[in-house]
This record gives structure tokens, C-alpha cells and sequence, in this order.
């Protein structure tokens, strides 16, 4: 694996298959190294990611006049969010990266989005009345969790301000946290991701393809509904 951009290389893919619909972009490094030049994205179709995303980075590419080979980094966007769909992601990032060593960083959605937001703490809709939650507290390191209604309560110093891009979960961290501010933009894209990833590209932060793997936060249906007791719960 490369573990370092190729001299002179600084053209950037990312693909995020993360949220209800996903996205992949292509960029360039511009200026210092730590900003980026947006050259187009492409949206993904929520739900159709394993028969689309190939196809996308190729068209993506091939209107760019590139090849894969020359990519010097490629973002992925690790999760949290649907299950499968940060599965094919991940699938997708390795199997493109590992045969010529392209270099991999991987970034959460959530820090994505607080990111684009301008503030520190994020939410994103983790449905069955829960949150993934990327949230600051006093003295502590930031932590990225899932949480319900308890959860949420059980916070003994909320957050002033967290973004948000599902409106469904308004509601939820209002009765939690009723003094919370709610900053609500746009969910974030591929081409937010390489945005905010442009800093640990220069800086060289790469993962090794063998340890890439979602950051999912939740167990998948499967492993949740496979267990005995679940079974037994399930039954009329």
C-alpha cells in the first residue's frame, strides 16, 4: 500500500454510499495542499448502491478524461448510517484502492456534517426512534454513539448547538435537550467529504485497506435478530 500521495498526483475521489441517497466526487488539491477544487459529483440512488457505484466512479472518471491510476487518494466516508450501504461503500473503496496502492482516508459522516455546519456536535436519523450522535461534553473527548430517548436524558451536559440534515429527529433531541439549538443544513455529500478531508490528505493520515471497515455504530439486523432471544420476541 502507498502511504503517501504519488509525486505531483492530486487528483482526489470520494464516495460516500452512507445516507438515503449517496454521492461520489472527484476533486483536485489546490493552494497549500489543505484545500480543494471541486470537479463534479455524481448522486447515487438510495437502496441501488451495489449495482450503481461502480458504474458512477467509471462515468465520473471518464468525464474528467481520467483513469484510476490516476487518483492520488480516495475518501471514504466509513459511517454511520444504513448498514449495507456503508458495507458496499467499504467494498467498493478497497477493491478500487488495493490493486495500484492508492491511498485511503477515512472520515465519519457525522464529522462530516458538523463540519459543514461550522460547529462541533452532529446528529443523523439512526430510525427505530434512535440517533447516531457525534457529541462534545466538558473535559471529555469527543465521542460518536447511538442513542435513544434515555440515552439522550442520561446527558448530564448537552451540547448548545447541534446540526442536523434529517428533520425527523428534531423532536426527539428537543425533548431530550428542550434548550438545544438545532442547526439544520443540507446532508452531506461526497464533495463535502473531500472537503473536509483535504487537511489529512496533506498531512499523510491514511488507513491501511486490510483495517478499513464501517463505522457503523449499531449491530446489523442480522446479528440483532439472529440471537435467540430476539427470535423468541419476534414470535406472534
Amino acid at each position: 500500500m502507498a502511504d503517501a500521495l504519488a509525486p505531483g498526483t492530486k487528483m482526489l475521489l470520494a464516495i460516500d454510499t452512507c445516507g438515503p441517497s449517496g454521492s461520489v466526487a472527484l476533486g483536485r488539491l489546490a493552494g497549500s495542499g489543505e484545500e480543494v477544487e471541486i470537479l463534479d459529483e455524481i448522486e447515487l440512488a438510495g437502496r441501488s448502491y451495489s449495482a450503481t457505484l461502480v458504474t458512477a466512479v467509471g462515468d465520473l472518471l471518464s468525464h474528467a478524461g481520467l483513469a484510476l491510476r490516476d487518483i492520488g487518494c480516495i475518501v471514504a466516508v466509513m459511517g454511520p448510517g444504513s448498514f449495507t450501504g456503508v458495507r458496499v461503500g467499504m467494498s467498493a473503496v478497497k477493491g478500487l484502492a488495493e490493486p495500484g496502492g492508492i491511498p485511503i482516508v477515512a472520515v465519519s459522516r457525522l464529522e462530516v456534517l458538523a463540519a459543514k455546519a461550522g460547529i462541533v456536535s452532529s446528529a443523523l436519523d439512526a430510525h427505530r426512534s434512535e440517533v447516531f450522535l457525534r457529541l462534545e461534553q466538558p473535559g471529555e473527548e469527543l465521542a460518536e454513539m447511538l442513542a435513544g430517548a434515555g440515552e439522550l436524558a442520561a446527558i448530564e451536559s448537552p451540547p448548545a448547538e447541534v446540526a442536523i440534515c434529517d428533520h425527523g429527529i428534531a423532536a426527539l433531541l428537543h425533548t431530550a435537550w428542550p434548550s438545544v439549538r438545532l442547526v439544520r443544513i443540507t446532508a452531506p455529500t461526497a464533495a463535502d467529504a473531500l472537503e473536509f478531508a483535504a487537511p489529512r490528505i496533506a498531512a499523510g493520515e491514511f488507513v491501511d485497506p486490510v483495517w478499513l471497515d464501517g463505522h457503523y455504530l449499531r449491530r446489523s439486523d442480522a446479528e440483532i435478530f439472529g440471537e435467540p432471544g430476539a427470535r423468541a420476541s419476534r414470535r406472534p
